[in-house]
């Protein structure tokens, strides 16, 4: 948890564990294309509209946030940095426990959601140097770097790609269950597929992965990244 100055009242601010969630939240459905609306904050936090309506505005007030009647809410650039020193807390804690204490990679997210507001920043840094300044976590997920100077790269999901060669990118760390499922069938970050092809109505997606072959369903397909970099 972290402070500021309010020059307002001279006071101090504390910025609460549900403070960096918002941030942090609203960050990523930006980054994710997504309208950040009270509805998308309220589903992936599992709160009431009303709840992130009462905290929109008290985030407005504070300096962290924007609202546009038809964009949503918009992070300012202080409302970044706080999210972006979040996300790297979060995914350096992933990179950590699963390289090395050996967390399996769909426990990871859970543990890091509780970890990432009780790190101090000299923690941060020492897990980072020796992690060797890790890029990504086990998820495929960018790490912010430390000065704060970052994009977010956005890559097709499975269940859009052309059929052809492709890489997996990244994967959806939402869902555990999901995670087992594609570490099971190796579609993990870094790993070669060929995209052969959609079954027709609504049917799965049959991918290549190594000499086996396997029916992704929409939805899963939906949470898993992929490009042609380099192919």
């Amino acid at each position: 948890m972290t402070a500021e100055l309010d020059p307002s009242n001279f006071g101090v601010v504390l910025i609460t564990d549900t403070i960096q969630d918002y941030l942090k939240t609203i960050y990523l459905i930006a980054q994710a294309g997504e309208g950040v609306g009270t509805s998308a904050i309220a589903e992936r936090l599992k709160v009431s509209p009303a709840s992130v309506t009462s905290m929109t505005k008290r985030l407005n007030s504070m300096g962290y946030v924007t609202y546009h009647r038809y964009r949503g809410v918009e992070l300012t650039e202080t409302g970044t940095q706080l999210a972006l020193e979040v996300i790297r807390h979060h995914r350096l804690l992933e990179a950590y426990l699963h390289q090395s204490l050996g967390i399996p990679w769909d426990r990871v997210h859970d543990e890091a959601e509780v970890l990432e507001h009780a790190i101090s920043e000299d923690l941060e840094d020492a897990i980072a140097r020796m992690l060797g300044d890790p890029t990504h976590d086990p998820h495929g997920d960018p790490i912010p770097p430390k000065d704060g100077h970052y994009e977010e790269v956005l890559h097709d999901c499975l269940e859009s790609a052309p059929d052809g060669p492709a890489r997996v990118e990244r994967v959806s760390d939402r869902d555990a269950e999901a995670l087992r499922y594609l570490a099971k069938i190796g579609l993990t970050p870094g790993t070669q597929i060929v995209v052969e092809g959609r079954d027709p109505f609504g049917g799965p997606i049959w991918v290549e992965v190594g000499k086996r072959r396997h029916a992704v369903g929409k939805e899963l397909a939906n949470s898993v990244y992929v490009s042609r970099r380099g192919l």
